[in-house]
């Protein structure tokens, strides 16, 4: 069937990044959603999120991937960890996009994955086949492909706040260490007790210390970035927030720089990106001037010994994070506007 669009569908419309991802779409002039489906919620979308009321007459249903060939051309995987490796391949068998949000597919290794996330890998073989979806390092690849493996909220902060760095003074670094911040969103749609309003409000705490998930991810695209092995020393956080991202990196040298090579280095790295916005010297990002945008903002700052770089680095985990990234990925996949539906 073709049309004058493009036709896109969402599976796990009931978690926070099938979410936003609707509401993205929605408003995108060159797509119409035709299809919307969640593992354990059906019925209308507006029932399920109110605020879609009058926006949409689709009604949310279970999944089914001859449903899904029959009414898109891409698919977004908003579903958790180890479950859309139970389904990608079907899709990507019915000839679909895919663009997975989960991390089921962006880690090279399956001894890795079942590692760090508990679970063997089901899907071994499509592994290969899937971009990783960061326009600013691998566009001309997303370009060319069918397969996504949308970045995670916290590595994409920090790998975009690291590469111009590390892709020009891999050598030079000593260590880096990662001290990451979130808003409570990040964690997923879920009633679980450490995430109650009472256990969040009026509290900051640091959560799976130097063993996050996402520091193999990390780990994985900045060494391929260096040319050798990287390694980061990765801590998360929970801010008392519905959103955002705020991560302070630390960059120990060896040779020394100047604030302005380091502010050269990234404005020239980042010029031509739309989505990636490089702070002047003395000013630094905040999660307020991201929030509900597919910016990331980036500050520079530096030692008296010229040796130790600390970026920070603010996005908004949901967007730039989550399904912002999901729908620029969209748009260079199939040729549209890079910034349209996010701008």
């Amino acid at each position: 069937m073709k049309t004058d669009y493009m036709r896109c569908g969402i599976v796990g419309l009931s978690g926070y990044t099938g979410k936003e991802v609707f509401s993205l779409l929605l408003n995108h002039p060159q797509v119409r959603v035709s299809y919307v489906a969640a593992q354990n919620t059906i019925g209308p979308a507006f029932r399920i999120w109110p605020e879609f009321l009058n926006c949409t007459s689709l009604v949310c249903q279970e999944f089914n991937v001859k449903e899904a060939a029959k009414h898109c051309e891409v698919i977004f995987l908003a579903l958790p960890h180890t479950e859309s490796m139970k389904v990608a391949g079907a899709l990507l068998k019915a000839d679909l996009k895919v663009i997975d949000l989960s991390a089921d597919y962006r880690l090279k290794s399956t001894k890795t994955y079942q590692t760090w996330y508990g679970h063997k890998h089901v899907d071994a073989k499509n592994i290969s086949k899937a971009v990783y979806g960061l326009p600013e390092l691998y566009r001309q690849r997303i370009k060319k492909a069918d397969f996504i493996a949308n970045p995670g909220c916290y590595p994409t902060a920090a790998i975009l706040g690291l590469a111009p760095l590390v892709a020009t003074h891999s050598k030079s670094i000593v260590s880096i260490i990662v001290d990451a911040k979130s808003g409570v969103s990040g964690a997923g749609r879920k009633a679980t007790v450490h995430l109650l309003f009472g256990e969040v409000a009026n509290n900051f705490k640091a959560y799976k210390v130097l063993c996050h998930q996402h520091a193999p991810e990390i780990d994985q695209y900045l060494s391929q970035l260096a040319g050798h092995k990287l390694s980061v020393n990765f801590v998360a956080h929970l801010l008392p927030l519905d959103r955002g991202i705020l991560e302070t990196i630390y960059i120990q040298l060896k040779q020394p720089i100047t604030l302005n090579q380091l502010h050269m280095l990234y404005s020239k790295f980042y010029k031509i990106e739309p989505f990636v916005r490089v702070h002047p010297l003395a000013s630094q990002p905040e999660i307020k001037n991201v929030a509900y945008t597919n910016f990331c903002d980036i500050g520079l700052a530096l030692s008296q010994d010229k040796k130790t770089v600390v970026v920070t680095s603010a996005i908004d985990n949901l967007v730039k994070g989550a399904a912002g990234q999901a729908v620029q990925n969209m748009n260079i996949m199939c040729g549209f506007n890079e910034i349209e539906g996010l701008i």
